[in-house]
C-alpha cells in the first residue's frame, strides 16, 4: 500500500454492532490492553457490551461513541505498527476523535475522556431538548435546503450531514423533521426515514452540549497534527491544535459536511483511503462521492491482515 497519498477515516455513529473488536480482542494484547484502560475511564465494562451486547445498550449514544472510537483506535494503531502510517486523515462526526488520536492530537486516554463527555452531554442535550434526525435519499442539495428555509418558522430544522450526493440527514424538532420528510417523498425522493437516535445531532438544539464540551476542550492539551486533519465543519486541511478545538465545539451544531471533505481530500492527492473502524459506512459514501478514491476497511482481523498483506 502506497504511503504517500494514504489517508485514513474513521466512522461515526450508527457504525457499531454487537460483536465489534471480539476477534481484535482474541488476536492482540494491544486491545486488550487498550480495553481495559477503557473500562477503567468508563468506569462501565465497555469490553463486555461491545462482545456480548446486548444490541440496545450498545445503542445508547453514551455507549456507542466510546465503543466506536476505542475499536477505531486499536486498528489504527496496530496498522501504524505494521507500517501502514496515513499522511491525511478524517473522520465522521463522532470519527474526528479517533483521526485526531492518528494524526498525534490527543492520546488514547485524553481523546477517551473527551469522548466520554461529548456523548453524554449530547445524550443530556436530547433530553432536555428533544428533536430527532431524517435521512434524505435522492433529492438534489437544493431541494433539500429548500424544505428547511420553508419550514424554518415552524420550529428548528437544518441539515445535519452532507454525506454524499443525494444522501443528506436533517436534524430539529420531531414534529418539523416529520413535516420535512413528508415534504421530501413529496418532491420525490427515493426514501425519507427518520432515524433511530437520542437527540438532534448537529443542529442547534445541541447547544448545551457544546456548552460543557467547550470546558472539557479548554482543559485537554491539544498538539499540532503531524499530518492534515480534514474537519467536517470547514471541510479544509488545519495543522492547528488550537484551531481544532475550536472546530470540534462547532461540529456539534454545524452539519457534518462529509461530501466536501472527501472532495477536498481527493483534490489534494489523497486517493487512497482506509476506513478505519467498525462497518464500511464510509467506503460506501467515498464511493458515491468520487469513484477515482480506493477505499479499503479495515475492521475486523480479517480485513486487517488484507490490508497489511498478512492473509
Amino acid at each position: 500500500m502506497s504511503e504517500k497519498n494514504l489517508a485514513f477515516v474513521f466512522p461515526g455513529q450508527a457504525s457499531q454492532y454487537v460483536g465489534m473488536a471480539a476477534d481484535f480482542l482474541e488476536n492482540f494484547e494491544l486491545a486488550r490492553a487498550y480495553f481495559e484502560q477503557a473500562n477503567e475511564i468508563m468506569e462501565m465494562d465497555l469490553k463486555k457490551i461491545c462482545v456480548q451486547g446486548p444490541e440496545e445498550e450498545l445503542k445508547k449514544t453514551f455507549i456507542t461513541q466510546p465503543a466506536i472510537f476505542v475499536h477505531s483506535v486499536i486498528v489504527a494503531t496496530l496498522l501504524e505498527e505494521r507500517g501502514i502510517v496515513p499522511v491525511a486523515v478524517a473522520g465522521h462526526s463522532l470519527g474526528e476523535y479517533s483521526a485526531l488520536v492518528a494524526a498525534g492530537v490527543l492520546d488514547f486516554e485524553a481523546g477517551l475522556k473527551l469522548v466520554r463527555q461529548r456523548s453524554r452531554l449530547m445524550y443530556e442535550a436530547g433530553q432536555k431538548r428533544p428533536g430527532t434526525m431524517g435521512a434524505i435519499i435522492g433529492l438534489e442539495r437544493e431541494a433539500v435546503l429548500e424544505i428547511c428555509e420553508d419550514l424554518k418558522d415552524e420550529g428548528v430544522i437544518q441539515p445535519a450531514n452532507f454525506n454524499s450526493p443525494g444522501q443528506i440527514a436533517l436534524s430539529g424538532e420531531k414534529n418539523v423533521v416529520h413535516k420535512a420528510l413528508e415534504l421530501a417523498r413529496e418532491k420525490g425522493a427515493r426514501k425519507a426515514v427518520e432515524l433511530v437516535v437520542s437527540g438532534a445531532f448537529h443542529s442547534p438544539l445541541m447547544q448545551s452540549a457544546e456548552e460543557g464540551l467547550a470546558l472539557a476542550l479548554r482543559e485537554t492539551h491539544f498538539k499540532d497534527p503531524a499530518m492534515p486533519f480534514y474537519s467536517n465543519v470547514t471541510t479544509e486541511s488545519s495543522t492547528s491544535g488550537e484551531a481544532i478545538k475550536e472546530l470540534l465545539l462547532h461540529q456539534l451544531t454545524k452539519p457534518v459536511r462529509w461530501e466536501g471533505l472527501i472532495k477536498n481530500m481527493a483534490a489534494d492527492g489523497f486517493t487512497q483511503m482506509v476506513e478505519v473502524g467498525p462497518g464500511k459506512v464510509l467506503k460506501g459514501l467515498i464511493k458515491r462521492i468520487d469513484r477515482s478514491v480506493s477505499c479499503a476497511i479495515c475492521g475486523t482481523v480479517e480485513q486487517f491482515n488484507a490490508v497489511t498483506g498478512d492473509e
